[in-house]
């Protein structure tokens, strides 16, 4: 492998029954700098079956170019051909960086694409940067637990290959004007390629907002004490045009759905509001919200991590708090 032949910058770009994924546009915003960065071009990979509005939507969030890989064989998503597609592109063209959304998907294919490859990969990032001294990808993840951070570089291989969780960049805002190529690339691509076929897509509705859409975020843990307790937190989260999210400890104890749960092993999120009722702030918790706008925490333990971390903090006991909070926004809408 010579690696000077490695040059790019390439985000696949997830799409569901036609939808692009929202994490497929936060990578391109943060493609985009490190693209820039290092004067390379940012193509975006999209395979699907008659998607393809979707490259527009793609070229008008960063992407100087879109590959467009158009079959039926790829309607749905299938890990023996969604990987043989991916690495054959690699493989033809040589892309120095590929990213990969953290999503169920990208958690699948993103492995196997990296070891057909015979390259590394740096699973559920948090931060990516470029070293200036050699352009090499400096890939950070929490470790140990989400006790340290790790920063990982790939130095003998290529492509240098990360998987990102959603929510952890932002993504760029739409120009209609924007100036692409959309190239549907040919494939070799059969049944026989495929060892699995998807006999029907069955959906379990939620009724519960995405979280990490939401401006205004009331969040509950161990301290809330129990499952009824969250009733004042949405009572608060519904004056304030907000959702309620939560801590592990309040989804391992049943309180509340764990598509609400905040953290490394949750959702990460960036409201204008985050309110942290009764979570102390370990750091597996805060590396999910702590770019938050702006941050108040309750809590009884002044010297809590959260209550440290936050913009506001208020020490006392949550129950006594949380209804006066109720009573003057209430007071200040009438």
């Amino acid at each position: 492998m010579s690696i000077a032949d490695y040059k790019g910058v390439w985000v696949f770009a997830e799409q569901r029954e036609g939808v692009l994924q929202k994490v497929a546009l936060e990578l391109l915003g943060k493609g985009r700098e490190i693209a820039n960065t290092l004067g390379v071009e940012l193509t975006a990979v999209l395979l699907g079956e008659n998607v393809e509005n979707i490259a527009k939507d793609l070229v008008a969030h960063g992407a100087d170019r879109v590959l467009l890989a158009n079959s039926p064989l790829l309607k749905n998503y299938t890990t023996d051909g969604y990987t043989k597609v991916i690495c054959d592109l690699v493989n033809e063209r040589k892309p120095e960086i590929l990213f990969i959304g953290a999503s169920n998907i990208g958690r699948d294919l993103g492995p196997r694409v990296a070891a057909r490859l015979s390259t590394g990969l740096t699973a559920d990032c948090t931060s990516l940067e470029v070293d200036a001294e050699n352009n090499n990808l400096l890939m950070t993840r929490p470790a140990f637990g989400g006790n340290l951070m790790a920063t990982i570089v790939c130095t003998e291989h290529r492509p240098q290959m990360a998987t990102v969780r959603p929510g952890v960049f932002e993504k760029l805002p739409c120009n209609a004007d924007a100036k692409g190529v959309i190239e549907e690339v040919q494939m070799e691509l059969t049944e026989s390629d495929i060892r699995t076929k998807v006999e029907e897509i069955v959906k379990s509705v939620k009724d519960i907002m995405d979280i990490s859409e939401a401006k205004v975020l009331v969040a509950g843990g161990r301290g809330v004490g129990c499952k009824e307790n969250f009733a004042q937190l949405n009572e608060l989260a519904e004056v304030l045009g907000g959702s309620v999210a939560a801590s592990r400890a309040a989804i391992d104890n049943g309180w509340v759905d764990k598509a609400l749960q905040v953290g490394q092993t949750g959702k990460t999120v960036r409201p204008n509001l985050y309110i942290a009722c009764g979570i102390s702030g370990a750091i597996q918790h805060l590396a999910g919200m702590q770019d938050s706008d702006y941050i108040i925490a309750i809590n009884k333990d002044e010297s809590a991590p959260m209550m440290q971390a936050a913009d506001l903090a208020l020490a006392g006991d949550l129950n006594k708090i949380i209804p006066e909070l109720i009573a003057q926004i209430k007071a200040m809408n009438n």
